[in-house]
């Protein structure tokens, strides 16, 4: 793949991956409590499955998969309750484990499992996969699919780490102005509607 069609693909994902989606709303969320270290196993979960799912699609293996659009939208649907209970387990969390020092405990972060399971259980994940190897297809080239594969990741993996870093930011402004619970409300009342976006758009596909 020419360095001319990695940019061209960067700029095609570059909206799908920074927008506030669903997964950008719970690294945010998550950044916001445990600061990006904390950060660290959710995202390499869901960007290791990231990949594996992807260059699976991209060679073929996920075809089946992408040809059952009710088994899509099934696991859209249970993606988006994931995220519901996810936000309702931060709702509950909210203010807790606040250190003098402006740290955070952490022993209930959503870690590798977490990560794993929300790309796994992200129905639309996969169609915007396939829709990327449409537009920039790897014709049976395994290198070329790995390539695509790799930029794919390594891009959702810039934008996630983004939302993470603005979610400690504001994290550390709450902690400055004691409004800690609220923000961390503010939160989980995102990925609460996250998730219930990701059941309606299951429901109506």
């Amino acid at each position: 793949m020419s360095f001319a069609q990695t940019v061209a693909l960067v700029t095609f994902l570059f909206p799908l991956a920074y927008s506030p989606g669903p997964g950008n709303q719970f690294f945010a969320a998550l950044g916001a409590r445990a600061g990006l270290r904390g950060s660290v196993p959710a995202l390499a979960g869901y960007h290791l499955a990231t990949w594996l799912v992807t260059i699976a699609i991209g060679a073929g293996v996920g075809v089946a998969l992408l040809n059952r659009p009710g088994l899509l939208a099934a696991m859209a649907a249970a993606g988006g309750v994931y995220m519901v209970w996810l936000g309702w387990r931060s709702w509950r969390a909210a203010g807790e484990g606040v250190l003098e020092d402006g740290g955070r405990q952490t022993a209930s972060t959503p870690g590798f499992a977490s990560g794993v399971l929300l790309l796994l259980l992200n129905g639309k994940a996969y169609v915007i996969i396939a829709l990327m190897f449409a537009a920039f297809p790897a014709a049976g080239d395994l290198a070329s699919t790995a390539w695509v594969t790799t930029v794919f990741t390594l891009n959702n993996l810039v934008a996630f780490v983004a939302w993470g870093a603005l979610g400690a930011t504001v994290a550390r402004w709450a902690h400055r102005t004691r409004a800690v619970t609220t923000v961390d409300r503010v939160f989980a009342v995102g990925i609460v509607l996250a998730g219930l976006w990701l059941v309606l758009s299951a429901l109506r596909s």
